[in-house]
């Protein structure tokens, strides 16, 4: 299992995930100006631990196997951010 990040997080711009991370997997594309301050999670890195679900202050981060079906579509472009890393 590993972390999800979903739409909420568009444009957010908090890294508060980010410094609860004690593995570091949680990176975002300064780039990519559709998805401005959208976070993602490395699912090769991440140990579930869970850490970063209760730091997101928009509630956009779920296990993979509890995303909200609206936001199911999150679950590929996450894993595809770290194909192109």
């Amino acid at each position: 299992m590993a972390y999800i990040i979903t739409e909420p997080c568009i444009g957010t711009r908090d890294k508060s995930c980010v410094d609860v991370c004690p593995v570091d997997c949680i990176h975002g594309n300064p780039e990519d100006e559709e998805k401005k301050g959208m976070l993602y999670i490395d699912p090769e890195v991440c140990i579930d631990c869970g850490a970063c679900v209760s730091a997101c202050p928009v509630e956009a981060i779920y296990a993979d196997s509890d995303v909200p079906e609206k936001w199911t579509n999150y679950i590929p472009i996450n894993a595809e951010f770290f194909k192109k890393a």
